[in-house]
This record gives C-alpha cells, sequence and structure tokens, in this order.
C-alpha cells in the first residue's frame, strides 16, 4: 500500500490533527505515488473520493450493465471509493466502499472530476443556423447518414464522417497514370487514433453562417448556399499568427480566435476542429482504395478520363465554362453531386483544392505514424484537384502547394475533427 499512496502508516497519521503539517504528514501532493496501468494517481489513500452514486449496502447482481446505483438513500449517503491518509491498508483497497452524509464536509473526502467519452458514432453533425453571432453551436451525434434531399446538411449544418484508424500507402506506384512528379513516393502511414471529416467540402452557406461574410468567387444567389466555399486562405481558416494559426506543427493545433476554426471551436466548445493533416486527407480520400481515384478506378487518360468524370467536378465535365453568376452546371458543382467513396465522403476529387495543415516538403521513404509533416516552409498543402483541373491532377495521391495567404476561386477546404 506504502507504494500507490499516502494511508494511516506512511505519513497519514502525524497530519491527523495539524492543518500546517506540510505534505510529509496528512495528505501527500498529488502524483507523489506509482500510477496505475492507465497512468491514474492516488486511487489508493490520500483522500476518499466522491461517487455520484446513492450508498446501498447490497450491491445486486454481478453482471449489471452500466449500473447508476439506487435512486435514493434514507440517510441522504453517497459512496466515496479508495480510502485516505488516515485510514488502514483495508480501507484503501479498490473494492472497499465507504457511504458518507452527502451533506457534511469531511477532511478525508475530496473528489476527482470525469468526463464520458465522446459519442464515437459514425457522423458529427453541428448546428450552424444561429449564424455568426450566435454564442453557441448545438452538436449532436448520428448513426445515419445526412439526407441529400434536404440541403440542410450543407448550409446549416456540419456534417462530419467517423475515420477508423489505421495503417495505408500514402503516395502513387511509379507507374500510376497522370503521375508527373517526383513528389509522391509511396511510404507507410499508420494513424492511431480516430478522427473525423466533413462529408462535404465546407460551402458558401456554411462559411457565411460561421464568418459572417461571402468571399466565394461564384456568387449567383440562386445557388451560392450548396457550393464549395472558395477564394479563402490558410491563414483565414486558422489564422496568422506565428504562434497560433500560422504555427502548426511547432504550437500543434492552435489557431487564432478570429479564424474560421477559432469561431467554430469557441461556439460548440470543441477544440478539435481543425484542418485535416495530409495524411489524414489521403487516408480518408482513398477510402481503402490503393487506385488513382478512390472509386476502386484509375485513370484512362491523363486529362479527359470518364473514371474521373465519376467522382468529381472537373476541366472536362462543366469546369472549364464559368462564369462568377453562372449555375452549378458550369465551374463548382453543388456539393454532394457526384459519386461518393466508401465510407460517404463527397469531391474528395475535382470542385475545389483543399487547404490541409502540413507545410509542403518530401516524403519520408520508412512508415511513419500520424505525420505532421514538415516542420517548417514556405507553402502549405493543397488537395484533391479543382473544377479547372485536368484528370491526372485529380488523383488521390496528386500533391499541391501554395502560400498560406493566397486566395483563389480554386482554393477551399473541408473541416476535421480530432475527439
Amino acid at each position: 500500500m506504502a507504494e500507490v499512496g499516502r494511508y494511516l502508516h506512511n505519513g497519514g497519521e502525524e497530519g491527523k490533527d495539524n492543518r500546517d503539517c506540510g505534505t510529509a504528514n496528512g495528505t501527500n501532493t498529488v502524483g507523489s505515488y506509482k500510477p496505475n496501468m492507465w497512468d491514474l494517481y492516488d486511487c489508493h489513500g490520500n483522500v476518499c473520493e466522491w461517487c455520484l452514486d446513492w450508498y446501498e449496502e447490497n450491491l445486486g447482481a454481478a453482471d449489471a450493465t452500466a449500473p447508476v446505483g439506487p435512486d435514493s438513500n434514507k440517510k441522504n449517503q453517497r459512496v466515496a471509493k479508495g480510502g485516505s491518509w488516515s485510514q488502514n491498508a483495508q480501507r484503501c483497497r479498490s473494492a472497499y466502499r465507504l457511504n458518507c452524509a452527502a451533506d457534511e464536509p469531511d477532511r478525508r473526502i475530496g473528489f476527482r472530476v470525469a468526463c464520458p467519452l465522446p459519442d464515437v458514432r459514425t457522423y458529427l453533425v453541428v448546428d450552424l443556423s444561429g449564424g455568426s453571432s450566435a454564442k453557441n453551436y448545438p452538436y449532436r451525434y448520428s448513426e445515419l447518414p445526412p439526407d441529400l434531399n434536404d440541403d440542410s446538411c450543407r448550409t446549416k449544418e456540419l456534417w462530419l464522417r467517423r475515420i477508423p484508424a489505421g495503417t495505408f500507402t500514402m503516395g502513387s506506384p511509379m507507374d500510376e497514370t497522370g503521375r508527373m512528379s517526383h513528389d509522391e513516393t509511396q511510404h507507410e502511414v499508420t494513424l492511431t487514433q480516430d478522427y473525423y471529416v466533413g462529408v462535404f467540402e465546407c460551402t458558401q452557406r456554411q462559411w457565411e453562417l460561421v464568418m459572417g461574410d461571402r468571399p466565394s468567387f461564384f456568387r449567383n444567389n440562386e445557388c451560392y448556399a450548396t457550393r464549395p466555399v472558395e477564394m479563402v486562405s490558410y491563414d483565414g481558416i486558422r489564422g496568422n499568427s506565428p504562434t497560433g494559426g500560422a504555427g502548426w506543427p511547432e504550437y500543434g493545433n492552435a489557431v487564432d480566435s478570429g479564424s474560421f476554426m477559432g469561431k467554430l471551436r469557441e461556439r460548440t466548445g470543441l477544440r478539435g476542429f481543425d484542418l485535416p493533416t495530409e495524411a489524414e486527407w489521403e487516408y480518408a480520400c482513398r477510402a481503402e482504395t490503393y487506385t488513382a481515384l478512390n472509386s476502386g478506378k484509375n485513370l484512362t487518360d491523363f486529362y479527359n478520363c470518364p473514371n474521373m468524370a465519376e467522382v468529381g467536378r472537373y476541366l472536362h465535365n462543366g469546369g472549364s465554362d464559368y462564369s462568377e453568376y453562372g449555375t452549378t452546371d458550369c465551374g463548382t458543382a453543388k456539393v454532394g453531386t457526384y459519386r461518393p467513396n466508401n465510407w460517404g465522403l463527397y469531391d474528395m476529387h475535382g470542385n475545389v483544392e483543399e487547404w490541409c495543415l502540413d507545410w509542403f516538403g518530401g516524403y519520408p521513404t520508412e512508415l511513419v505514424t500520424d505525420p505532421k509533416g514538415a516542420s517548417s516552409g514556405s507553402y502549405r498543402v493543397l488537395r484533391g484537384g479543382t473544377s479547372g483541373s485536368n484528370a491526372f491532377s485529380c488523383r488521390s495521391a496528386r500533391r499541391d502547394n501554395y502560400n498560406p495567404s493566397y486566395m483563389g476561386n480554386y482554393r477551399g477546404f473541408r473541416v476535421a475533427f480530432r475527439p
């Protein structure tokens, strides 16, 4: 017992009646003893810890699932667990239960904060309908996919799909039709954590609801809302302060408060919203395929390919003839118009190129885990090709890069979330 916590016989007794005894006696500094296998400290001794449950002497069936305890206790007693600095080893055992009056403070009893895990159901849905003046954006989880017949999923709601952790081959083989550069070296990547990524590219209406403005080139009032937002920079999405939005990867996931991600985080209370890393983007795009397109097909031509026409808007199926006031028949398409990949993600090929977190740099040649890209650079990565691109530029492995302050009518993004 002396290895795992403060109790009566390794300092507790001397602090019994002396609140100025220091940590040599009485309670000790938290984290002073050996943690358990899940790196939790002081689960034995130091202070007993309040639990939610009302106390009940008879615990009931041994096979109870997710028990919440009885509905009440006639003596107003709640459960405390773990033992304290003033108790013998017997009362610091994992199974020992103490019954204490819920309304009476006790120098032996403290608490530990718990938080339920995020719901791991398939979709995370954020309600943006309150607009740019809203203090809060409610969110929920769903097992059911978005209803494509209702444009709410493209406009006043933000839908993200959970992507399972896994290992994949990033890059392209040397003989892949459409490969025209040497920066797609194949290498194994392992992503150790599940994450969420947007079912659709962020649309103009979603940007407008969060930021309060309409920056895009394609501005036909009748159809702008469901088109992907463009004319937005990496800096506008994350911020440009060196220790904030411009600081990836040195400053981790820090973003500026006035950026899109900053406002989305503030109004949901969820700190995990961001752009995907380049590896996360390609893993989500491929959805367990190894071909040039996430439909399981390769290109039949560098430039004009019917296989590409199935999965996204590009130069040869509407992208070449465009006007800022044109309909979605030309230029960018309404998000979700073309065939999704195996994970139900739309427009990973074409429509707009999508900003990723990483600085642009060379690929490693060995297996890497949760890569964050180059440590520094001048240009940030974009992926996926555009409505003005030939087929070869829209492949799963194709990489592009621009200055993070650049804004163009072919550049947009897709929201990611890391629980």
